[in-house]
């Protein structure tokens, strides 16, 4: 039996926008075609866009993505690219529709200018960043076809997370190769996670799977990539970059035969995978939702510092503002270090000292302490909002996750802006993030971007004379640990201290937590790396006197 070539397109589509999506599915297809391809694979919802959210209770659009998918039918035949099978996720009309939901999460089965076919995904994750079961309707059947020779089944994403459902056809159905289709947001270690949950599928349903991702960040989500197939032993054959739109293949003679000249790329680091997550998901929010730069302020400590590197890698330097913004307990390093991050990375640099500003309405008002202090970020968000509006600008808000959960920031103050690129970054990782940006530019012959000083020196929020972080709380390396515990692997107070804390420690940081909900809800979006941010996964009440 000849081999056939599958491709996989891993693209990075914009919700929303069929007709770009379309133009990119076609430019793919053609690169497939061109390489020999006889089937080209893509992610799940590529023409539409992931997640949909409630756009898949819209009626126009379902309708929308159903003549979109029939459109792009015909341009593939249009295109010279009648012969080929191209496999496509989209949304469209249930047949019998549920009372809450119209549409189902389908793939479409193309060629010779027609959609052939289509499956519709059966387990609806309800979990996590998720919220599928809520708006689309579970379809129930495995599809299968045949390509000379070959039996081919398509699933998609979650189905194959769960047990059950058309997965537990495939064996049965004799199935050489199933084609699985993926809107699987990036997490450190979902890499090992995915490759044994397809080996896993590979032995029990007794087939080769090719597994294709999306790429791109959408609002806090960023997917990965990292496509890959697996023959039917569970022999990793080939993979797809990280981060980066990419187009993968391998020819297939039987479950067991899978062949490429295309290498497997090795696994990066984890530190280099957070780094160009944060590079992505800042990116991809900036070009998509409009907007050609951005503008933050630039403190000299370790938190603007990163914020500034991340965008000048996500944006070019000349597509980054930052603000130093003195007052009169600015240090003289911190000025010193703000500038030096300006000429070290490029970016656009002014500085607007706050002082006569937040004199006026400290005398007027008489503020003292707290109050004070918190003033003076508020006339710091009073400067880069304005600038935003005069320039047009996306205001990027600098705080980490540490910060977040224990509300260890100014309301309407250094909480301000539209996106936050380090919001699901602790502070302990904030500053191996910046090691890693500062080592990478050595290896590249280029001058570290984040001055040495901000690493190394105290974090200080510099509101009042001598202020230092540590005065109001923990030590980070503590502090980082017991959040992680609680938020991330979600023990109690009680289970927490028998990880060796004092009761009083714990308790002390959970009620920070607690009473900072509100803080939260009001928050940016940011781009999520971890298995739980802050966010649409998170959903704590506000109003909570519970311990």
């Amino acid at each position: 039996m000849p081999a056939i070539r599958v491709a996989m397109a891993q693209i990075n589509p914009t919700v929303g926008d069929l007709a770009g999506n379309s133009e990119k599915v076609l430019e793919f297809a053609k690169r497939a075609g061109a390489a020999g391809a006889t089937v080209v694979l893509f992610p799940e919802l590529a023409l539409s866009g992931y997640p949909i959210e409630d756009l898949a209770l819209s009626r126009d659009f379902i309708s929308s993505s159903e003549t979109s998918i029939k459109t792009l039918a015909l341009d593939l035949a249009a295109a010279g690219l009648a012969d080929i099978t191209v496999v496509i996720g989209y949304p469209g009309f249930a047949l019998t529709p549920s009372s809450w939901a119209i549409g189902q999460n389908k793939a479409a089965v193309i060629r010779s200018g027609k959609v052939l076919d289509s499956y519709a995904k059966h387990h609806l994750p309800n979990y996590s960043v998720f919220d599928e079961f809520r708006v689309f309707v579970p379809g129930e059947e495995l599809l299968t076809f045949e390509l000379e020779g070959l039996k081919l089944a398509i699933v998609i994403c979650e189905d194959i997370w769960q047990s059950g459902g058309p997965v537990g056809q495939i064996a049965k159905s004799k199935v050489d190769l199933t084609l699985v289709l993926n809107g699987s947001p990036f997490e450190v270690s979902k890499t090992d996670t995915r490759l044994e949950l397809v080996k896993s599928l590979a032995d029990t349903q007794s087939t080769a799977v090719a597994y294709v991702n999306l790429v791109g960040g959408q609002d806090d989500l960023v997917f990965d990539g990292n496509s890959f197939a697996v023959d039917a032993g569970g022999n990793e054959i080939v993979r797809a970059k990280q981060f980066v739109e990419d187009l993968i293949y391998f020819d297939i003679e039987s479950k067991k035969s899978l062949t490429t000249s295309l290498e497997v790329k090795a696994k990066a680091p984890a530190i280099e995978q957070i780094w160009n997550a944060l590079v992505l998901g800042l990116g991809d929010y900036v070009r998509k939702n409009g907007f050609k730069s951005v503008v933050l302020g630039l403190s000299g400590g370790i938190d603007s510092a990163v914020c500034a590197s991340i965008a000048v890698d996500a944006l070019g330097s000349q597509n980054v503002f930052g603000i130093g913004m003195p007052s009169k307990y600015s240090s003289d390093h911190s000025l010193l270090d703000a500038k030096t991050l300006a000429e070290n990375t490029g970016l656009n640099y002014s500085v607007e000292p706050i002082q006569t500003l937040v004199q006026p309405v400290m005398g007027q008002l008489k503020l003292e302490g707290l109050a004070a202090e918190n003033l003076q970020a508020r006339v710091r968000a009073l400067i880069l909002m304005g600038t935003s509006n005069q320039d047009g600008h996306l205001v990027l808000t600098t705080g980490n996750k540490t910060e977040l959960a224990v509300g260890y920031s100014t309301i309407y103050g250094d909480s301000v802006g539209g996106f936050a690129p380090i919001k699901d970054v602790e502070k302990t990782l904030v500053w191996e993030l910046a090691k890693y940006r500062n080592q990478l530019a050595v290896q590249r012959d280029e001058v570290p971007p984040i001055p040495e000083s901000s690493i190394t020196k105290p974090p200080s929020a510099e509101l009042r004379p001598g202020q230092l972080d540590q005065d109001s709380l923990p030590d980070y390396a503590v502090l980082d640990k017991v959040l992680e515990l609680h938020i991330e692997q979600k023990l109690s107070a009680s289970e927490i201290v028998t990880h060796g804390f004092s009761a009083e420690l714990v308790e002390s940081i959970l009620k920070l937590v607690r009473n900072s909900e509100w803080k939260r809800r009001q928050g940016a979006i940011g781009p999520r790396i971890t298995k739980l941010a802050f966010g649409r996964e998170r959903r704590m009440p506000i109003t909570n006197t519970s311990n």
